[in-house]
């Protein structure tokens, strides 16, 4: 059971670092514009080495911010409820703190699918069209990588709750 927790401990930090640089870089997507390259993130895009904020209110751009956020935080909850799970407080026995954690990280893995599926679309049918030669960047696929990691924690966090509740119903022996 340990076991399970601590490979879903890791899985979930990494993923939080992954959701919190996915989030705040300026690598989701590459172009090339006016023969310079360019590059553009969820809040800010550069061109010939200068940076500008992204002023405009575009819807994609902020659902795809808010559910990045959203996930880096359920995925920051399953973190302190999984650290939690190591603890056994007799005031919490009826509240499963593993069951708790593994919940968060799916709720984080829904998010990050969302906003990654929503920047997805927008891109190859709106942007794509509108760019010659762009591509993807290493902000995205942290994000999708992040997303991969998040599940796993919830897959180990959802395995530490079920041998738990095996060794409680079988009882002592």
């Amino acid at each position: 059971m340990y076991s399970f927790m601590g490979g879903g401990l890791f899985c979930a930090i990494v993923a939080n670092i992954l959701l919190v640089v996915s989030t705040a870089t300026d690598y989701w997507m590459q172009y090339r514009l006016s023969g310079a390259f360019a590059h553009q993130g969820l809040w800010r895009y550069c061109m010939s080495g200068k940076c500008y904020m992204q002023t405009d209110s575009i819807a994609y751009w902020n659902a795809t911010r808010a559910f990045m956020i959203l996930s880096a935080m359920s995925c920051f909850a399953g973190i302190i409820a999984g650290i939690l799970s190591f603890a056994h407080f007799s005031a919490f026995e009826r509240f499963n703190r593993s069951f708790a954690a593994g919940v968060m990280f799916f709720v984080s893995t829904l998010f990050v699918l969302l906003a990654m599926a929503i920047y997805t679309g927008v891109t190859v049918n709106f942007l794509g069209k509108r760019f010659g030669d762009w591509r993807f960047s290493w902000s995205y696929i942290l994000g999708w990588v992040a997303l991969l990691m998040s599940f796993f924690a919830g897959i180990f966090y959802m395995c530490a709750y079920r041998m738990h509740e095996c060794r409680r119903v079988a009882g002592p022996r």
